[in-house]
């Protein structure tokens, strides 16, 4: 008899909460830190009637060698989740430098860790980490996060087409598309960044983005 998985998880990153397997979910999909605040909140629930959960949460660098070391601690780092119930965890700055003339971007890592089936089960063990974007941003940014994506700009190039942000936000793409050829995983580009994607369709290009509050913008299009 083939072994059921008990828990499985649930994909949603462009909802107003997102969950990181089928009875646990987030109060978000994204996370924004002021630089003077004190700390952010992050909340926690157990949907399931009758299931705990182990929640283990810790915060990392980017991946790409500018924030390996992640300057923040999350509280609490582990605790139980029983269920119907809900917490909150705590994510606070430790001080060590930032560039202050841009955002900067880490990872919230958060597994659920799901009990262990009876040994006469046919259930599998399924522990389900998913990540949020931590957007650590400095007071004074000149203009405006909310519109930030609408200054991206694009153009041709001999691999295919090649955006550029110049502003001081992090911009994540939603859907990107090239005389309706749709470029799949479009990712996000940093401030000051440009990036390119190989793209041999011809035609105008159209936009939108994931905003501040995990939702997505009106699309923008632009002729090149």
């Amino acid at each position: 008899m083939m072994k059921r998985l008990s828990y499985i998880m649930l994909t949603a990153l462009m909802v107003s909460s997102a969950s990181v397997s089928a009875g646990v979910v987030m109060g978000g999909t994204r996370i924004v830190y002021p630089q003077h605040s004190k700390e952010v909140a992050f909340s926690v629930s157990n949907m399931e009637s009758a299931v705990p959960y182990l929640i283990q949460s810790w915060v990392e660098g980017d991946g790409q060698g500018k924030n390996n070391a992640a300057p923040f601690i999350v509280t609490p780092p582990l605790f139980r989740l029983d269920p119907e119930q809900t917490n909150t965890l705590r994510i606070q700055y430790t001080g060590a430098p930032l560039p202050t003339d841009r955002e900067s971007v880490f990872w919230l890592d958060i597994k659920a860790i799901a009990p262990k089936p009876k040994e006469s089960s046919n259930e599998l063990q399924v522990n389900v980490k998913s990540k949020f974007k931590i957007f650590y941003r400095p007071d004074n940014l000149k203009g405006d996060a909310a519109t930030a994506w609408q200054k991206i700009t694009f153009s041709r190039t001999g691999k295919g087409l090649k955006a550029a942000n110049p502003t001081p936000y992090y911009v994540s793409f939603y859907r990107l598309t090239v005389g309706g050829h749709k470029i799949e995983q479009p990712g996000m580009i940093g401030p000051g960044e440009t990036r390119e994607w190989p793209v041999s369709a011809s035609g105008g290009v159209s936009w939108s983005a994931i905003n501040d509050f995990g939702a997505i913008t009106a699309t923008h299009t632009q002729p090149l």
